[in-house]
Protein backbone atom coordinates (compact mmCIF):
# COMPACT_ATOMS: atom_id res chain seq x y z
CA UNK A 1 0.00 0.00 0.00
CA UNK A 2 1.71 3.35 -0.73
CA UNK A 3 2.08 6.12 1.59
CA UNK A 4 1.76 9.70 1.63
CA UNK A 5 3.43 11.47 3.40
CA UNK A 6 1.96 15.19 4.40
CA UNK A 7 -0.46 16.73 6.55
CA UNK A 8 -4.07 16.82 5.97
CA UNK A 9 -4.21 20.56 5.84
CA UNK A 10 -2.06 21.18 2.66
CA UNK A 11 -3.24 22.16 0.25
CA UNK A 12 -0.73 20.02 -2.43
CA UNK A 13 -1.05 17.08 0.05
CA UNK A 14 -5.52 17.84 -0.64
CA UNK A 15 -4.57 17.37 -4.15
CA UNK A 16 -3.38 13.82 -3.90
CA UNK A 17 -5.78 12.48 -1.28
CA UNK A 18 -8.78 14.31 -3.43
CA UNK A 19 -7.52 11.66 -6.87
CA UNK A 20 -6.38 8.66 -4.47
CA UNK A 21 -10.47 9.04 -3.42
CA UNK A 22 -11.60 9.35 -6.65
CA UNK A 23 -9.66 7.01 -8.13
CA UNK A 24 -10.42 4.02 -4.99
CA UNK A 25 -6.46 3.90 -4.52
CA UNK A 26 -6.25 2.43 -0.81
CA UNK A 27 -3.28 4.22 0.93
CA UNK A 28 -1.48 5.16 4.51
CA UNK A 29 -1.24 8.94 4.80
CA UNK A 30 1.31 10.20 7.19
CA UNK A 31 1.48 13.36 9.29
CA UNK A 32 4.53 15.09 8.36
CA UNK A 33 5.33 19.01 7.37
CA UNK A 34 3.90 22.31 9.57
CA UNK A 35 3.57 21.86 13.27
CA UNK A 36 4.27 17.61 12.65
CA UNK A 37 7.95 18.34 11.98
CA UNK A 38 9.44 15.30 9.82
CA UNK A 39 10.00 17.04 6.71
CA UNK A 40 13.91 17.84 7.80
CA UNK A 41 14.91 14.70 9.01
CA UNK A 42 17.41 12.95 6.91
CA UNK A 43 15.43 10.01 6.38
CA UNK A 44 12.21 12.28 4.85
CA UNK A 45 15.00 14.32 2.64
CA UNK A 46 16.50 11.46 1.20
CA UNK A 47 12.91 10.63 -0.35
CA UNK A 48 12.45 14.14 -0.79
CA UNK A 49 15.47 17.10 -0.80
CA UNK A 50 12.63 19.81 -0.79
CA UNK A 51 11.64 18.88 2.59
CA UNK A 52 8.09 19.58 1.26
CA UNK A 53 5.02 17.69 1.06
CA UNK A 54 3.73 15.79 -0.38
CA UNK A 55 5.94 12.86 -0.58
CA UNK A 56 4.34 9.60 -2.23
CA UNK A 57 6.59 6.21 -0.91
CA UNK A 58 5.81 2.95 -2.65
CA UNK A 59 6.45 -0.65 -0.59
CA UNK A 60 9.68 -1.42 -2.45
CA UNK A 61 11.15 1.99 -1.16
CA UNK A 62 10.78 3.90 -4.07
CA UNK A 63 9.64 7.79 -4.11
CA UNK A 64 8.07 10.64 -5.81
CA UNK A 65 8.17 14.33 -5.05
CA UNK A 66 6.00 17.51 -6.32
CA UNK A 67 2.30 17.17 -6.21
CA UNK A 68 1.52 17.26 -9.62
CA UNK A 69 4.19 14.57 -11.00
CA UNK A 70 2.51 12.39 -8.28
CA UNK A 71 -1.14 12.81 -9.89
CA UNK A 72 0.75 12.21 -13.03
CA UNK A 73 2.09 8.96 -12.10
CA UNK A 74 -0.48 7.53 -10.10
CA UNK A 75 -3.23 8.31 -12.78
CA UNK A 76 -0.89 5.88 -15.10
CA UNK A 77 -0.45 2.96 -12.23
CA UNK A 78 -4.18 3.27 -10.95
CA UNK A 79 -6.54 0.86 -12.68
CA UNK A 80 -9.39 3.75 -11.77
CA UNK A 81 -6.84 6.58 -12.30
CA UNK A 82 -7.13 5.71 -16.08
CA UNK A 83 -9.97 8.05 -16.74
CA UNK A 84 -8.39 10.84 -14.82
CA UNK A 85 -5.66 11.25 -17.12
CA UNK A 86 -6.51 10.80 -20.91
CA UNK A 87 -4.23 8.70 -23.03
CA UNK A 88 -4.32 10.10 -26.41
CA UNK A 89 -1.35 12.49 -26.61
CA UNK A 90 -3.65 15.57 -27.64
CA UNK A 91 -6.45 15.49 -24.84
CA UNK A 92 -3.81 14.38 -22.57
CA UNK A 93 -1.83 17.45 -23.29
CA UNK A 94 -4.71 19.31 -22.85
CA UNK A 95 -5.45 18.18 -18.91
CA UNK A 96 -1.52 18.53 -18.36
CA UNK A 97 -1.60 22.22 -19.93
CA UNK A 98 -4.06 23.14 -16.80
CA UNK A 99 -1.95 21.15 -14.54
CA UNK A 100 1.06 23.24 -15.44
CA UNK A 101 -0.99 26.78 -15.66
CA UNK A 102 -2.45 26.23 -11.95
CA UNK A 103 1.31 25.63 -10.64
CA UNK A 104 3.07 28.54 -12.48
CA UNK A 105 0.08 31.16 -12.68
CA UNK A 106 -2.30 30.58 -10.33
CA UNK A 107 -0.38 29.32 -7.26
CA UNK A 108 1.49 32.33 -6.30
CA UNK A 109 -1.55 34.73 -6.44
CA UNK A 110 -3.71 31.95 -4.33
CA UNK A 111 -0.91 31.42 -1.46
CA UNK A 112 -0.42 34.92 -1.23
CA UNK A 113 -4.51 35.75 -0.20
CA UNK A 114 -4.41 32.14 2.01
CA UNK A 115 -1.31 33.62 3.78
CA UNK A 116 -2.91 36.56 4.11
CA UNK A 117 -6.59 35.30 5.85
CA UNK A 118 -5.18 32.50 7.44
CA UNK A 119 -1.88 31.76 8.39
CA UNK A 120 -0.48 35.40 8.95
CA UNK A 121 -1.76 37.64 12.16
CA UNK A 122 -3.82 40.68 10.84
CA UNK A 123 -1.06 43.26 12.33
CA UNK A 124 1.15 41.70 10.13
CA UNK A 125 -0.68 41.34 6.80
CA UNK A 126 0.97 43.05 3.63
CA UNK A 127 -2.59 44.27 2.08
CA UNK A 128 -1.34 45.97 -1.26
CA UNK A 129 0.82 42.65 -1.74
CA UNK A 130 -2.54 41.03 -0.93
CA UNK A 131 -4.58 43.56 -3.38
CA UNK A 132 -2.29 42.73 -6.07
CA UNK A 133 -2.61 39.01 -5.55
CA UNK A 134 -6.86 39.20 -5.45
CA UNK A 135 -6.32 41.44 -8.87
CA UNK A 136 -4.15 38.98 -10.45
CA UNK A 137 -5.70 35.69 -9.20
CA UNK A 138 -9.49 37.34 -10.41
CA UNK A 139 -7.80 37.93 -13.86
CA UNK A 140 -7.03 34.03 -14.18
CA UNK A 141 -9.81 32.81 -12.56
CA UNK A 142 -11.70 34.90 -15.15
CA UNK A 143 -9.52 32.52 -17.74
CA UNK A 144 -11.16 29.15 -16.17
CA UNK A 145 -14.61 30.72 -16.31
CA UNK A 146 -14.20 31.25 -20.01
CA UNK A 147 -12.86 27.58 -19.95
CA UNK A 148 -15.54 26.51 -18.39
CA UNK A 149 -18.60 28.37 -20.66
CA UNK A 150 -20.90 24.92 -21.85
CA UNK A 151 -18.84 22.84 -19.66
CA UNK A 152 -19.19 20.94 -16.85
CA UNK A 153 -15.89 20.01 -16.27
CA UNK A 154 -12.37 22.49 -17.25
CA UNK A 155 -12.00 19.48 -19.80
CA UNK A 156 -15.40 18.54 -20.47
CA UNK A 157 -15.10 15.07 -18.63
CA UNK A 158 -14.02 14.94 -14.84
CA UNK A 159 -9.99 14.76 -14.85
CA UNK A 160 -6.69 15.29 -13.35
CA UNK A 161 -7.30 18.95 -15.11
CA UNK A 162 -10.34 20.25 -12.11
CA UNK A 163 -8.40 17.80 -9.41
CA UNK A 164 -5.79 20.27 -9.45
CA UNK A 165 -7.56 23.20 -8.50
CA UNK A 166 -9.55 21.71 -6.00
CA UNK A 167 -7.69 23.34 -2.87
CA UNK A 168 -7.66 26.96 -4.84
CA UNK A 169 -11.05 27.03 -5.79
CA UNK A 170 -12.18 26.07 -2.88
CA UNK A 171 -10.43 29.09 -0.58
CA UNK A 172 -11.35 31.39 -3.76
CA UNK A 173 -15.29 30.81 -2.82
CA UNK A 174 -14.56 30.52 0.65
CA UNK A 175 -12.26 32.88 2.21
CA UNK A 176 -13.86 36.86 3.48
CA UNK A 177 -12.47 38.26 -0.20
CA UNK A 178 -14.10 40.39 -3.31
CA UNK A 179 -14.68 38.29 -6.42
CA UNK A 180 -15.58 39.33 -9.98
CA UNK A 181 -18.65 37.49 -10.84
CA UNK A 182 -17.83 34.41 -12.72
CA UNK A 183 -21.45 32.82 -12.89
CA UNK A 184 -19.43 29.48 -15.12
CA UNK A 185 -16.44 29.38 -12.44
CA UNK A 186 -19.27 29.61 -9.52
CA UNK A 187 -21.44 26.72 -10.60
CA UNK A 188 -18.18 24.43 -11.24
CA UNK A 189 -17.30 24.75 -8.31
CA UNK A 190 -20.75 23.61 -6.94
CA UNK A 191 -20.58 20.56 -9.22
CA UNK A 192 -17.67 19.78 -6.98
CA UNK A 193 -19.37 20.80 -3.78
CA UNK A 194 -21.64 17.91 -4.84
CA UNK A 195 -18.50 14.88 -4.70
CA UNK A 196 -18.22 13.16 -1.90
CA UNK A 197 -14.76 12.71 -1.47
CA UNK A 198 -14.45 16.80 -2.50
CA UNK A 199 -16.87 17.86 0.67
CA UNK A 200 -14.49 15.78 2.46
CA UNK A 201 -11.42 16.49 2.23
CA UNK A 202 -11.15 19.73 0.10
CA UNK A 203 -14.68 21.49 1.66
CA UNK A 204 -13.24 21.84 5.24
CA UNK A 205 -11.84 24.48 7.25
CA UNK A 206 -9.33 26.62 6.66
CA UNK A 207 -6.07 26.21 9.15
Amino acid sequence: MPVIWGRANSSNVMKVLWFCAEAGLEHERRDAGGAFGVTGEPAYRARNPMSLVPTLEEADGWSLWESNSILRYLASTTPGGAALLPQAPRARAQVERWMDWQLAHLTPPMTTIFFTYVRIPEAERDWPATQAALTQAGKLWRILDRQLEGKEYVEGAFSVADIVFGPQIHRWFALPIERPDLPNLRAWYDRLLARPSFARIIAVPMT
